[in-house]
């Protein structure tokens, strides 16, 4: 059987023979990889009424276990501060996160969990890893350590050659 990928570069192959397709082997399987597993692993955020970027929010707060400023938020998801200002607002009148501003710049605000904001971060977080291992159920241990290792240098080449700005 052949993955939609493997079609696409054979009808490449069959205008442009001459053109070296092994990339979109690689790339055009991380996307569609990449599309596939964000919808499906997004589903049981959904039933807890948040979306991918919220919980990575809630994440991040709880990972590190500290206050952090919306920059530093936006920092460590990888999103644009307005991006995690508009988030940040829906997660405040949720009740699950709190700001209080700086003592000695009102410009900016410190964020933490509320307790409900731990609760449901520390519920959600084993069912979403149990969810996303179903997923990945297909391939024995030792292959997604491969895999893991192969992303993680590739990841790693990536950012060198492009920098780590976010996305």
């Amino acid at each position: 059987m052949e993955d939609i990928v493997a079609q696409v570069i054979r009808q490449w192959q069959r205008i442009h023979p001459e053109l070296d397709t092994a990339p979109m082997a690689v790339i055009g399987r991380l996307n569609r990889c990449g599309l596939l597993i964000q919808q499906a692993a997004d589903a049981p955020l959904r039933g807890h009424g948040l979306t991918r970027p919220e919980f990575d929010i809630l994440g991040t707060l709880r990972r590190l276990d500290q206050e952090l400023t919306p920059s530093q938020i936006a920092r460590e998801t990888f999103a644009s501060g307005a991006a995690v200002t508009k988030r940040l607002r829906f997660l405040e009148e949720r009740g699950l996160v709190t700001r209080r501003p700086d003592d000695r710049d009102g410009r900016v605000s410190h964020l933490s969990l509320t307790e409900q904001g731990r609760t449901i971060i520390d519920q959600m977080l084993p069912e979403q890893v149990g969810y996303e291992a179903s997923l990945l159920a297909g391939l024995d241990a030792e292959r997604q350590r491969e895999l893991a290792g192969l992303l993680g240098e590739l990841l790693l080449l990536l950012e060198g050659r492009l920098g780590t700005r976010q996305l």
